[in-house]
């Protein structure tokens, strides 16, 4: 099993990034949002995932070991292979996928393309039980009405959910709990 990979970053594709570790490049294919963020010649660590098949290996890597074990939950939900569920952590940070699961808003998921309401809730069901509240549940579910406020504002002004998604995570911690101002800041997002 690969853990985890360190080295220089000498290509990039569509969802992936091949990183040189002693001599050798490996493609690891990584979210969305940190694939925008990687540029050649840096020099990376990825916790990794590697999925084994009859015909394929192919390696998935992510920024902290909590997004490699929300992958490795979402792989667990019947019909969720490993492009999906790299799909909806790149649309949907580790917090949101938290808040989601807690809240019990499964329609959350089936913002994510290739996930239908059925996968959703499938989503959402295996999820139970395994995800634990970091902080209060009623705090958290009202930051997810007002972040979901936020998003459909978003996706209704021609925003793609994975643009949306990226604005509402650039929001800084101390952002207030206001609809119209965190909708205020996330366009800023845009303009940058």
């Amino acid at each position: 099993m690969i853990a985890s990979v360190e080295g220089e970053v000498i290509g990039l594709g569509e969802s992936a990034v091949i990183v040189r570790v002693g001599g050798v490049g490996l493609q690891v294919f990584v979210p969305a949002p940190l694939r925008a963020r990687i540029r050649l010649r840096d020099e990376i660590f990825l916790f990794t995932h590697l999925v084994v098949r009859e015909d394929l290996l192919a390696l998935y890597g992510f920024e902290t070991e909590q997004e490699k074990r929300y992958f490795e939950l979402l792989l667990g939900v019947n019909g969720v292979g490993p492009r999906i569920a790299l799909g909806i952590l790149g649309v949907l940070s580790v917090d949101a996928v938290r808040r989601a699961v807690l809240s019990e808003q499964a329609d959350l998921f089936s913002r994510v393309p290739g996930v239908g309401k059925k996968t959703g809730q499938k989503i959402l069901l295996h999820l139970q039980g395994k995800i634990k509240s970091e902080g209060d549940l009623e705090e958290m579910a009202g930051f997810t009405d007002i972040d979901g406020a936020v998003m459909d504002a978003l996706t209704t002004l021609g925003y793609s959910v994975v643009e949306s998604q990226a604005a509402l995570q650039s929001l800084p911690k101390d952002a207030p709990n206001d609809i119209e101002e965190r909708l205020r800041i996330a366009l800023r997002f845009f303009s940058s």
